[in-house]
């Protein structure tokens, strides 16, 4: 699995010329590297910064995270959103959840987040809420089905982003079920009429779709 899909030096140029997350992020950054297992798993900077302004762009109001981890990506969407904002986060990871808690709490964004524990497509059955914004980074294998479901529940103009969308390349040359997975949900939204999308080559590839009207 290669670490970088773009030139190292170019990733690291995109990093440097891109705006710095807030000093809160940056240690719950460090503090993931030094007290969590897996720590590449956060979103990390340009994805973070992506987040943020999309949602900055839009305003949402109702928005959901499928897969949260360290709460890297909640707490930057969060901080796009207004204040009466509402994020809801899928997490099955009870250490995880521990963790990010702990800076939801001390960030002023943090009381607009809100943590489920269980498994996601449990937890988005029992949501009653037209989304604005949604963020799946969750396990590869729902990926279509966390798509089709988040977008019937998406208004009119509402966004739905993946991540991990080129998994390391692989997309290219499938040889799993998961990779297989991957490419059918990339094709289907490519193919979708209900939606527009563009796909960005940034870190793990972020595939941003916006309902149409």
């Amino acid at each position: 699995m290669p670490e970088f899909l773009v030139d190292e030096a170019i990733e690291d140029y995109a990093f440097v010329q891109t705006s710095a997350e807030p000093p809160l992020l940056q240690e719950l950054i460090d503090q993931t590297n030094i007290n969590m297992g897996w720590p590449q798993k956060l979103s990390g900077r340009l994805v973070g910064r992506t987040l943020k302004m999309l949602a900055a762009m839009i305003q949402p109001k109702q928005a959901l995270e499928i897969g949260m981890f360290t709460g890297y990506s909640a707490l930057s969407i969060a901080e796009g959103m207004p204040k009466d904002g509402r994020l809801v986060c899928c997490e099955t990871n009870p250490r995880a959840i521990e963790f990010a808690q702990g800076f939801f709490d001390r960030s002023e964004h943090g009381h607009k987040i809100e943590v489920i524990f269980g498994r996601a497509l449990d937890t988005i059955e029992k949501l009653d809420m037209q989304l604005d914004f949604t963020f799946i980074d969750a396990d590869k294998r729902n990926y279509l089905n966390y798509y089709e479901r988040v977008k019937e529940m998406t208004r009119p103009g509402g966004l739905i982003v993946l991540d991990n969308v080129l998994w390391s390349g692989k997309v290219l040359q499938p040889e799993s079920e998961i990779d297989d997975i991957l490419v059918e949900t990339n094709r289907r939204i490519a193919a979708d009429t209900d939606v527009e999308n563009v796909f960005l080559t940034i870190r793990d590839g972020l595939n941003v779709v916006r309902k149409k009207d």
